[in-house]
């Protein structure tokens, strides 16, 4: 009776273990470059690096900077946003990717959020945000830069299980080998809308595009000092929508579609 009371406690107590456990993600969480891993990712207790909070933070919660530090490369696995304010929110790599989003079975409301990040690959990251999956991305009020190692990209959009959509808004690409690669497979979609968006001093294409599922639209955007402006691969669309600039660019682009302003 008592081993059979014993293991009853036991089961109880890693039950109660797991509930606790699975309870103690916050919608809300932060990250200071003084913080610890060990923290709970409080205001008052707040993690040191991305990864270390996502895992503390629920699913459609957000992570927030409180204070300059250089918070590491992510894996982002479920819907979240990373928002940094009037702070410096750093992710420095070497040889890797910087954020990579790769939602497990997104629903086209599944939303990853990136606001006010300066992504630096100081010259040999590979991707400064490689979308994989997801049912919408949006980036706003970044830098991402120095992402020129084997196939360097600022960012990388490239779906091969679901569609995705992404809004690009107020952000510089620079010194990278390629500003913005679009290249769903499988069949699916990608729609990259740019949107007040600076791209700068690419050794190969502000933009490249792939497959007639990848479709980009740019709006009062500014590209200048690339070798090529875009670069179109197997009907791929590229629209311009009004009020774009491009100058001092080797080549203009192998397509450029011109449509009125929407």
């Amino acid at each position: 009776m008592k081993k059979l009371i014993g293991s009853v406690l036991l089961t109880g107590a890693l039950l109660l273990a797991g509930l606790v456990s699975a309870n103690a993600q916050a919608t809300r969480t932060w990250v200071s470059g003084t913080g610890s891993d060990s923290n709970p990712c409080s205001n008052t207790a707040p993690c040191k690096t991305f990864a270390g909070a996502i895992s503390k933070t629920a699913a459609k919660g957000e992570i927030n900077v409180l204070d300059a530090g250089g918070f590491g490369a992510v894996t982002i696995t479920k819907p979240i946003a990373i928002i940094s304010e009037s702070v410096e929110g750093g992710v420095l790599v070497s040889g890797t990717n910087a954020i990579v989003i790769n939602l497990t079975a997104p629903l086209p409301t599944d939303t990853v959020y990136l606001r006010g990040l300066n992504i630096d690959g100081v010259g040999t990251g590979l991707a400064g945000v490689k979308i994989v999956s997801a049912g919408a991305v949006h980036i706003n009020n970044s830098l991402i830069r120095g992402f020129k190692g084997s196939g360097g990209v600022g960012i990388s959009v490239v779906p091969s299980a679901v569609d995705v959509n992404v809004l690009v808004s107020d952000t510089r690409l620079t010194d990278n080998i390629t500003g913005v690669l679009v290249q769903p497979s499988g069949g699916h979609l990608a729609n990259v809308t740019l949107d007040h968006v600076t791209m700068d001093n690419h050794s190969a294409n502000a933009i490249e595009s792939f497959t007639a599922g990848a479709q980009v639209f740019m709006n009062n955007c500014v590209a200048t000092g690339n070798f090529r402006v875009v670069f179109t691969h197997s009907s791929s669309v590229v629209n311009t929508l009004g009020n774009n600039v491009f100058t001092s660019n080797t080549h203009a682009g192998s397509v450029l579609t011109p449509l009125a302003p929407q």
